[in-house]
């Protein structure tokens, strides 16, 4: 019977391995195309010969000219997105039966080999090639349309003849416009948490948040230097004044274009490291002013030619307002640890279906210290190991995290603290079985992914009985205090599940203290929190078959959006566009278009949102009627009994079964090199000096065996 089985379960993951591979293809030739359509655009051919052809079969009476940039440059990515959808959720049922084999090593591997560029940080040869290939695409694209504008000058009709080289000025900043046009497009791609295609490509939005600053600094130093060009240009031919203040019907709006880049400056330059390290909350509050910038944007070139950078705005756009959705319930906050360094363990309930990979996060927002502000906190816990339960470290270093952390605290302990929470994002699928050794390399509360880590590798070892990799985790602090962290690791009904079998060895460094106190340092304590009706356990936003509830918002909020696009143009707009005394302002078509586009992600998101809120609650209900309320909930705050009493008890800590080094740093060459296992996964999370020195050794040719990971989510 168990033959039989196993039989089926074969046979059913290779149909999912064979749909996935075919949907895989068919997103790699629909992107090459959309890439292609990028390149060709500045050319003659696709100007004088592609675009008409496609554009006499796609102009309508419904959406007029924009059905035709709908088509090549908006409905590619969004359809990729949708299909992106179907690949994940069907990848989620070939891995649950693939989690115990061990992966092979990738071919890319070589080409994943970190390497340290002093403007960009520690980036791959992947990375590094791509990179390249984008700069390459936005050189190309500057040369071909300078060099198509110059051979037909006459199409500007501005141009006088003794004026030609102010009128080059007016093109080169007509074409710098153009180029930072592409960085846009691309430039809400990596911020979108809720989306399908970073995981596609094995990225996560925090891992990719990278790629977004990249983007952005290119982005508004393209504008900025396209206004700056025309603002001359007015200047030299004397038409400043008049220029400056205009605002057509139908054409470009220099105001708006201005309001844009002005709302976008001020966003860059709190963007800088300095000034975002230094005055976080200004950073955090102006980047709001992006909303702005799109509107004026928009406002500025017109819906018609926004099409072009919309598949990304729109995708953010669906993860924003599911993200909202979520932040309007209470999470459940069942216990906080209080650890003498000033650090904060959270433990929230949760629904059991919700499921998570290590190295997950989620955001979290206090309205008692600030309503705005949502930090990103790596989650510690394990949703295999503890199912009703999911943990975070926070660890006092800013005003926010001093705020929470005197909150808890304090002597006289709070019985309730709402928190919302977004999340968990991570991503679709970890592969850490393929490596004989896992060598975890942390500084200070870089520790958090190593535990969800630790805890994942513990339940496949215990209860999966799955073969694991040896475990070395290096972990440097300041103080003897912060060792309190490592006491994290295991979870609470560790001995049940047999940590013990799990191969794993703590190398602890203390750095500024030369031997341990004389004094023991004080223990951990726990705070348990009264239960609130309004709070509910953390739980996925659309249930557990997001990815295709996600692919179904997409695909039916952009229907509904071209539907009721194309009924307002077929029945009001274009009455007007073709009455000879009168014609539609662009602002208001724009604006129109912008409040469907809103509308009709509103509608779908939201329903799909309550019913999945719906199910879930129905079957909280069936599970809470079935075996009752969760211990958990039965506290009446304070400090727990149970708790107080193993406290008191000698102490039995998981440190003291692991080595404490003090008054030096690890060395981290050194202990990397004697790794002799044929693969090494090294994992790094901690201060930036110390992912470059691992990132460093991992770039030699000496250690081939060497597999680099930075985790870490400091930006």
């Amino acid at each position: 019977m168990e033959e039989k089985s196993a039989a089926v379960v074969t046979s059913s993951n290779g149909k999912i391995r064979v749909i996935r591979a075919s949907i895989l293809v068919l997103v790699i030739t629909i992107f090459i195309g959309y890439i292609f359509m990028w390149i060709l655009m500045p050319t003659s051919t696709y100007k004088l010969h592609f675009y008409p052809k496609i554009r006499a079969h796609t102009i309508s009476t419904f959406l007029s000219t924009q059905g035709t940039t709908i088509l090549l440059y908006t409905f590619p990515m969004l359809f990729i997105s949708v299909l992106g959808s179907v690949y994940l959720h069907l990848g989620l049922n070939y891995q649950s039966g693939e989690s115990c084999k061990i992966k092979r090593k990738s071919i890319f591997s070589s080409w994943k080999r970190p390497m340290i560029i002093k403007c960009l940080g520690i980036v791959s040869w992947i990375e590094l090639f791509i990179f390249v290939m984008f700069i390459t695409l936005l050189v190309w694209t500057f040369s071909a349309y300078l060099h198509y504008f110059f051979d037909h000058m006459t199409i500007f009709k501005e141009i006088e003849d003794d004026k030609r080289w102010e009128a080059k000025l007016s093109i080169i900043g007509l074409t710098l416009g153009i180029v930072g046009n592409i960085c846009l497009t691309f430039l809400f791609f990596p911020v979108t948490r809720t989306s399908s295609v970073l995981p596609l490509l094995g990225l996560t939005s925090e891992a990719s948040i990278k790629y977004h600053i990249w983007l952005g600094h290119i982005t508004m130093f393209l504008f900025t230097a396209h206004g700056l060009c025309y603002i001359v240009y007015w200047a030299l031919t004397n038409r400043l004044s008049s220029k400056i203040l205009e605002w057509k019907k139908t054409h470009v709006s220099n105001v708006a274009g201005e309001i844009s880049l002005l709302f976008g400056l001020v966003l860059w330059v709190t963007t800088f490291p300095r000034i975002r390290r230094k005055t976080f909350e200004l950073f955090f509050y102006t980047h709001y002013l992006y909303i702005f910038f799109i509107i004026f944007f928009v406002f500025h070139l017109s819906i018609n030619y926004f099409c072009y950078m919309l598949p990304g705005f729109y995708l953010f756009m669906v993860d924003r307002f599911l993200r909202f959705l979520q932040s309007r319930q209470c999470a459940q906050l069942v216990s906080a640890r209080i650890l003498p360094c000033e650090t904060v363990e959270l433990n929230f309930s949760k629904d059991q279906g919700l499921s998570y990979t290590p190295t997950s996060i989620i955001f979290i927002n206090v309205p008692s210290i600030s309503k705005l502000q949502w930090h990103p906190y790596t989650i510690s816990s394990s949703s295999n190991l503890e199912p009703e339960i999911l943990s975070v470290i926070i660890k006092s270093e800013g005003s926010w995290t001093r705020k929470l952390y005197e909150k808890l605290a304090s002597p006289f302990p709070i019985e309730h603290l709402t928190i919302s929470v977004e999340g968990p994002y991570g991503p679709a699928s970890t592969h850490f079985l393929r490596h004989d050794k896992l060598v975890m390399v942390t500084g200070g509360s870089g520790i958090a992914p190593f535990i969800s880590i630790i805890r994942e590798l513990l339940f496949m070892n215990s209860t999966m009985k799955c073969r694991t990799p040896s475990i070395l985790l290096i972990s440097a602090f300041k103080n003897s205090s912060e060792l309190t962290m490592l006491d994290l690791i295991p979870p609470i009904s560790y001995t049940s599940h047999g940590i013990s079998d799990l191969e794993l060895q703590v190398e602890a460094y203390v750095t500024r203290e030369k031997e341990p106190p004389t004094e023991s340092s004080k223990t951990l304590r726990t705070i348990w929190f009264k239960p609130n009706t309004s709070d509910a356990p953390i739980s996925t936003t659309l249930g557990k078959c997001s990815w295709l509830w996600l692919g179904v918002i997409t695909s039916s909020s952009f229907v509904i959006f071209l539907l009721t696009m194309g009924l307002l143009t077929r029945f009001y707009i274009y009455p007007i566009d073709h009455n000879s005394n009168n014609v539609f302002s662009n602002s208001l078509r724009s604006a129109l278009n912008m409040l469907l586009i809103c509308i009709s992600i509103l509608v779908t998101a939201t329903a799909a949102f309550l019913w999945n809120k719906k199910q879930n609650s129905i079957k909280i209900k069936q599970i809470t009627e079935a075996k009752g309320l969760s211990p958990l909930m039965h506290n009446s705050g304070g400090v727990d009994p149970i708790e107080k009493e193993l406290e008191s008890l000698p102490q039995q800590s998981f440190l003291r079964t692991n080595k404490v080094h003090y008054g030096r740093r690890p060395d981290l060459r050194g202990i990397l090199m004697e790794q002799e296992e044929p693969s090494v996964g090294v994992l790094v999370c901690g201060p930036k000096s110390m992912r470059h020195d691992v990132a460093d050794i991992c770039s030699t040719g000496l250690v081939e065996n060497l597999h680099f990971e930075s985790i870490s989510f400091s930006w």
